[in-house]
């Protein structure tokens, strides 16, 4: 259970870019009219790959108040994200008149980081040399320089945080954002996570797992986590992020408030470098513990 102390937390501003749109409004919409945004993979030649589906971001995506020069040096992945910032920024209201940047922060993670530009600065390593690897491939690529840059973006100059835990990273960006608020270190935190991970190696790696659905054929019915017919899941690429506030500063400023963040907990299971143990002993415990941080009981929660 959290301290007495611990200040509340809520959701101000929502943002999103995802296989079903660019957007919330376009996201929601399109989930509710029952959409698929798997489909065949365009962004290279799978055709000798074993999965040859993917969830692809649709084009249109706006970056035009990105300067050109800097443009070319972001990796999709940090492109995504300050796509979806931008929109949880004004869903917010929020502005940064450099006055309060000291307590504003970020924390957007992501579990691969610039695996396309990796990858091709590899390329270009092998076919011409070591003199020619562009100078922006390591920035491009680490993972914490999507929060980075969108903290020179807006000029948020407190705590910046990368969290890189798998398909945990943006649950684990917005819990230990919300923590950092509820202690005092923040007053409003960009919180979420991004990945573009549909490269050639990306795709490659994960199909020799035997992780991945190889139902080309039909790829709005691949991804079935709960059918007996599964066969893996559906690679894709996307960003979501939130704003989150310290309640007392976002009523202040007459914010609109979309949700509070009431618990959070994480575990690991210990056992298995790609999946959980059957019995789902760990993910029972981290929900157990999230209810008690919030002070909940099970049934206070609904479907």
């Amino acid at each position: 259970m959290k301290s007495s102390s611990a200040r509340r937390v809520v959701v101000t501003g929502l943002g999103c870019v995802t296989p079903l749109g660019i957007g919330v409004d376009a996201t929601w919409n399109a989930a509710i009219a029952g959409k698929s945004g798997v489909r065949r993979i365009t962004r290279f030649d799978a055709g000798d790959f074993p999965a040859q589906i993917a969830g692809e971001v649709p084009a249109g995506l706006d970056l035009s108040d990105v300067p050109a020069k800097e443009a070319r040096r972001l990796d999709r992945s940090i492109s995504l994200a300050l796509v979806a910032a931008r929109e949880a920024l004004e869903s917010s209201k929020l502005s940064s008149d450099g006055s309060n940047c000291e307590r504003f922060g970020v924390a957007v993670g992501s579990g691969i980081g610039g695996l396309e530009s990796l990858e091709q600065g590899l390329e270009i390593l092998v076919k011409s040399g070591p003199r020619r690897v562009p100078p922006f491939v390591i920035p491009m690529t680490i993972c914490n320089m999507t929060s980075g840059y969108l903290a020179i973006r807006h000029g948020f100059k407190g705590l910046n945080l990368c969290h890189v835990s798998a398909c945990s990273t943006g649950a684990h960006s917005i819990g230990e954002a919300a923590r950092a608020i509820e202690r005092g270190d923040a007053d409003a935190m960009l919180a979420g996570g991004t990945e573009a991970p549909i490269t050639r190696i990306g795709v490659a790696g994960f199909a020799a797992m035997r992780a991945l659905s190889t139902q080309n054929e039909d790829p709005v019915h691949a991804s079935r986590p709960f059918d007996r017919g599964r066969d893996g899941f559906v690679i894709a690429e996307g960003a979501a992020v939130l704003l989150l506030e310290a309640e007392e500063h976002a009523r202040a400023r007459g914010a609109p408030i979309r949700a509070r963040l009431l618990g959070y907990a994480g575990t690991a299971d210990a056992a298995h470098i790609a999946q959980p143990t059957e019995n789902a002993e760990g993910a029972q415990r981290c929900m157990r513990l999230a209810l008690e941080d919030a002070d909940l009981g099970p049934s206070d929660v609904g479907y």
